[in-house]
């Protein structure tokens, strides 16, 4: 019997037990799906990531005191001398920053809200490529003579005022010091939900008002290009190393965005693979799926078997018989799975404004896997099929 006439064959069968066959291939349907959707989402959400990660700039780094053997962190704290004796001394250096952290609860007229408060100097916005939807970034100038003004994100600016440009030289009190808005960022909308308020102070202000005198958390820069990221980060090091007379190479530590987006990358790439394999797991439970019902089906056609072995057909055209059904069953549930899986993919991406990433590595492997699946859990039932003795057969009832 030809491979087209056993095929027709197993379609018409197929369509006979219309419900019973649509009820096996679900579980095909699903696994391929599955994979596919998480596969998809995955890579739209590690593209997502990397993007906005990349926009901060790839020639970006960052200094933070590492390990500490004496516990001497007073000797090794970052101050507003080492900064600018970096910008001094290291010629690979575009712009650097030291950064302050504080959270606390700022009030406006109507409301108050908890915020993350940033001290830092006028170049944050060149180092960070902040964008301003309002207003302008405070200055050097603000900085030197202490001058009361701040800068906000969108997201605060909204929750108290209602809108960026109704923001803009207003105040709003941080622990009882009424400061002037002198601008407002663009709040950047990530991929797991908008940024919490956010407060840009100069640092000699935020000292001032939080009794931190030289806190500085980290230094944040940018090399001149991105081929001299590790250089510069490397000097900059040196030169706090220099200055805090620190021996130990582990006192003072860089991180570069480039390391950071590769470190992302690898992480990202292993969870998607790991719930991807997962979701392949029903594609297994499908298979079972498929024997159970071809058993069922060789059970039922046992008679007709008998028929066809009294009629001259050999004992491998019966078991290609009932593996090419098996096979079409699962070919037919991948098919469908594909389809249902790129569509619902493309729409949860487009919802969550991620890039749609279908990977054809993806889609291939699924669809391989579920025939993969028919053919393995088919041979079971066809081989059972083929060795039933056609005496015995044409006697069934």
């Amino acid at each position: 019997m030809k491979l087209w006439e056993m095929t027709k064959m197993a379609l018409e069968s197929i369509w006979a037990n219309r419900l019973r066959s649509a009820l096996t291939m679900l579980g095909i349907i699903i696994g391929v799906m599955s994979v596919i959707l998480v596969v998809t989402i995955g890579q739209g959400g590690q593209a997502r990531i990397l993007s906005e990660m990349e926009g901060l700039g790839t020639n970006l780094f960052a200094v933070y005191i590492g390990s500490v053997e004496d516990g001497n962190y007073e000797r090794y704290r970052f101050t507003l001398e080492d900064c600018r004796a970096i910008r001094e001394s290291v010629d690979s250096i575009k712009y650097l920053v030291p950064i302050s952290y504080a959270y606390t609860t700022v009030e406006g007229p109507h409301q108050k809200d908890s915020a993350t408060i940033y001290g830092t100097e006028g170049d944050y916005d060149d180092v960070y490529n902040l964008k301003m939807a309002e207003g302008r970034f405070f200055n050097s100038i603000d900085n030197a003579v202490g001058r009361r003004v701040m800068v906000i994100n969108q997201r605060l600016a909204e929750d108290m005022f209602g809108s960026a440009r109704e923001a803009v030289g207003k105040k709003l009190k941080v622990k009882q010091m009424s400061v002037v808005i002198c601008g407002v960022a663009e709040s950047s909308t990530g991929l797991f939900g908008p940024e919490r308020p956010t407060v840009y102070l100069p640092i000699k202000l935020h000292f001032r008002l939080f009794d931190s005198e030289d806190n500085i958390s980290e230094i944040y820069g940018t090399a001149v290009s991105k081929d001299q990221v590790e250089d510069a980060a490397k000097k900059a090091i040196r030169v706090l190393e220099v200055r805090h007379q620190a021996k130990d190479p582990e006192i003072y530590q860089f991180v570069t965005m480039a390391q950071q987006m590769e470190a992302a990358d690898k992480v990202l790439a292993i969870i998607t693979t790991i719930i991807g394999a997962i979701a392949g797991i029903s594609l297994l439970v499908g298979g079972i799926g498929i024997m159970n019902i071809m058993m069922v089906s060789v059970t039922e056609r046992t008679r007709e078997i008998g028929i066809r072995m009294a009629v001259g057909a050999r004992r491998e055209d019966i078991m290609k018989q009932f593996l090419i059904e098996s096979v079409v069953l699962s070919l037919a549930g991948g098919l469908i799975g594909m389809i249902l899986g790129i569509g619902i993919s493309m729409i949860v991406c487009m919802a969550m404004d991620m890039p749609v990433v279908i990977s054809v590595g993806t889609v291939i492997l699924a669809m391989f896997f579920s025939i993969a699946v028919g053919i393995f859990f088919g041979l079971y039932p066809a081989n059972r099929a083929a060795k039933l003795n056609p005496i015995d057969a044409l006697r069934y009832e």
